[in-house]
C-alpha cells in the first residue's frame, strides 16, 4: 500500500519549490502546526521532492525515486518515529534493537498509512539519536541526497547522560552534510528542546480549509460516507486530515454497528434483546456514543428520504429518544441498560 496522498498545503509546497529549485531550501526544518494536519506527510512529500529524478513544483510521481518514497522503501528516506522503551543494556546493541523497532514500525505504515500519535511512553531515545549520526555519516545509497525525518520531535530525550552524543547531534543540525537534509515536526514547538529549535528553520502549517477536508475524504474514505455523515466529518476534523481519518475509521465502524443494531430492532425482542446484552455495561463514552451518534445520522437520513409525513413522524419521534438517550450516556449512565429501554423505544415508534 502507498501513502494518501497529500492534502492542501499548496501555498507551502509551492515556496518548498521554489527554494529547492534555487538551491535555497533550509537543511534543516521545524514543522509546527495542529495535530493532524499533515506535518510529517509533508516531510515525507518533501522527501519525495528532493529525491525525485525529474522535480518541479511537485514530485513527478513516476520515477523510481518517487515510487519508493510512496512506498516507504527507499534507501535514502530516514523517518524516525517515537519508540518504545529499549531492553537492551550495551549501547550497540541498543542502536540495533531502535533500528529493529523502526523498520517494524515502518512494516506497520506501508500496510496501514493511517497512524496516530506514539503512546505516551515512546520517545526518541538517545540509541535513536546515535543511529541517526550513524547514517548520517554514509554517503547516500540510490541517489545525490539523504532525507531525514523526525516525527514529534518533542519527544527527543535530553542526553545529559551522554554529552557526546548530545553534542554531535546538535553539530549535526548546526553543519549538516552538503547531502543531507532534516525535517523535524511537532505539535508543540515549545517542548522542543531548545539548543534544538535554535538550529533548526521554522515552518508553520495552518488548518485546512473544509473543501479541501471534504474532497480528501470523498476521495480516500471507503466506503464513501452519505451526505450527512460526510459534513459530520468534515466538521469534526477542523481542518485536520489525521482528525477526519481517525474519525472516518470510528465512524465508519460505528455507522455499520448502527445499521446491525436497527436491523436488530426490526428483528423483534429476542434480537433487542441480545443486542443490548451484547453491550458492555461500562464506559459509555467513546464507542458507545459513536454507535448514538452513527444512529442518529442514520436515522436522520431515513427522514430525508422518507416517502411520507407518518414515516418522517415516527423516526423524528425515534430521533426524540435516541437525543434522551445520548443526554443519559454522557452522564455515564450504564451502557448496557440504556440500550436495552432504547431498543424498546425505538420498536414502538419505528
Amino acid at each position: 500500500m502507498t501513502l494518501h496522498p497529500l492534502a492542501g498545503h499548496h501555498q507551502v509546497r509551492r515556496r518548498l519549490a521554489d527554494a529547492n529549485r534555487s538551491g535555497r531550501l533550509p537543511q534543516v526544518l521545524l514543522v509546527t502546526g495542529p495535530a493532524g494536519v499533515g506535518k510529517q506527510r509533508l516531510a515525507l512529500w518533501l522527501g519525495q521532492l528532493l529525491l525525485c529524478e525529474r522535480p518541479a513544483e511537485e514530485p513527478c510521481g513516476a520515477c523510481r525515486a518517487c515510487r519508493l518514497v510512496l512506498e516507504l522503501g527507499h534507501a535514502d528516506l530516514h523517518w524516525f518515529a517515537p519508540i518504545p522503551r529499549l531492553k537492551a543494556g550495551e549501547a550497540d546493541r541498543q542502536v540495533e534493537e531502535a533500528a529493529e523497532l523502526l523498520a517494524e514500525l515502518m512494516t506497520e505504515r506501508r500496510e496501514q498509512p493511517w497512524y496516530g500519535p506514539a503512546d505516551g511512553m515512546s520517545s526518541h531515545p538517545l540509541a535513536s539519536a546515535r543511529l541517526l549520526l550513524r547514517r548520517a555519516s554514509l554517503t547516500p545509497v540510490e541517489g545525490a541526497r539523504k532525507v531525514f525525518i523526525v516525527g514529534e520531535a518533542e519527544r527527543l530525550v535530553p542526553q545529559e547522560s551522554s554529552p557526546d552524543a548530545a553534542n554531535a547531534l546538535l553539530k549535526l543540525l548546526e553543519e549538516p552534510p552538503a547531502d543531507t537534509w532534516i525535517v523535524l515536526t511537532t505539535t508543540e514547538p515549545e517542548r522542543v528542546l531548545p539548543t534544538i529549535r535554535s538550529r533548526a528553520v521554522p515552518l508553520r502549517l495552518a488548518r485546512l480549509a473544509d473543501s479541501e477536508v471534504r474532497a480528501f475524504a470523498q476521495a480516500q474514505l471507503r466506503p464513501v460516507p452519505g451526505t450527512a455523515e460526510l459534513e459530520q466529518l468534515v466538521r469534526g476534523a477542523e481542518g485536520a486530515i489525521g482528525a477526519l481519518v481517525g474519525r472516518g475509521d470510528a465512524a465508519a465502524k460505528a455507522a455499520g454497528e448502527a445499521r446491525a443494531l436497527l436491523d436488530a430492532i426490526a428483528g423483534g425482542r429476542a434480537a433487542r434483546l441480545e443486542r443490548s446484552l451484547k453491550q458492555a455495561p461500562w464506559s459509555a463514552r467513546g464507542g458507545f456514543t459513536d454507535l448514538l451518534d452513527a444512529l442518529a445520522v442514520e436515522l436522520a437520513e431515513r427522514a430525508r428520504r422518507a416517502p411520507d409525513r407518518e414515516a418522517v413522524a415516527r423516526l423524528t419521534a425515534g430521533l426524540e429518544r435516541l437525543r434522551a438517550a445520548r443526554a443519559e450516556a454522557q452522564g455515564n449512565g450504564n451502557p448496557q441498560l440504556l440500550l436495552a429501554t432504547l431498543t424498546g423505544e425505538l420498536a414502538e415508534v419505528l
